[in-house]
């Protein structure tokens, strides 16, 4: 596709997605399913990413503990993050900055994804922390995905450390990105 044909989808696909908090009467299951598919292709490269194998119960449990958000393309869900602005944060203990908030079970459905709805949801999540009165955000990601890193850096996340959490199969990497206004 060229570059003004892609340019178009992606405004395209921007112009019909919305994003809203996760509500009570949205289905746990069809979030779970998302996460699934999402993650899908690092499972089957041997890598143990929590989204990839959750069930509905923890879905549940992690939602509640943050802030999530959804994208919709009319009815359909094709995108989440979810924000934890609780403090402290481990994840950002992890570097020395318990006070910042932590991203989590980022997904967008593998049809969208490349078409601008991640860049939307990271905006939306990046303008929740900052209206916290945070002035950094946390992740952590697969260190053997260069696709997802090279993501988080062209948003202006900065790789801080590798890490090994216990009873993964793989390393993650901690990104930050301070945020103007926190």
């Amino acid at each position: 596709m060229d570059v003004s044909r892609e340019s178009a989808t992606r405004r395209a696909v921007r112009g019909r997605v919305a994003i809203r908090p996760f509500r009570a009467s949205d289905s746990i299951e069809a979030l779970t399913r998302l996460l699934h598919r999402a993650y899908g292709p690092l499972a089957k490269l041997g890598l143990n990413c929590t989204a990839a194998f959750q069930g509905p119960e923890m879905t549940r449990q992690r939602v509640e503990h943050g802030h999530c958000l959804v994208a919709l393309d009319g009815k359909a869900l094709v995108g989440t993050i979810l924000v934890n602005a609780e403090i402290p944060n481990t994840l950002g203990a992890q570097f020395g900055r318990p006070e910042v908030a932590s991203l989590h079970q980022f997904a967008v459905a593998p049809q969208c994804q490349g078409r601008g709805v991640g860049s939307l949801l990271l905006s939306r999540a990046e303008e929740y922390v900052a209206g916290q009165g945070l002035a950094a955000i946390a992740l952590d990601t697969a260190e053997p995905d260069p696709r997802r890193v090279a993501f988080f850096v062209r948003r202006g996340y900065r790789s801080i450390a590798p890490i090994q959490w216990s009873g993964k199969t793989y390393r993650s990497v901690i990104m930050s990105k301070e945020l103007l206004g926190g």
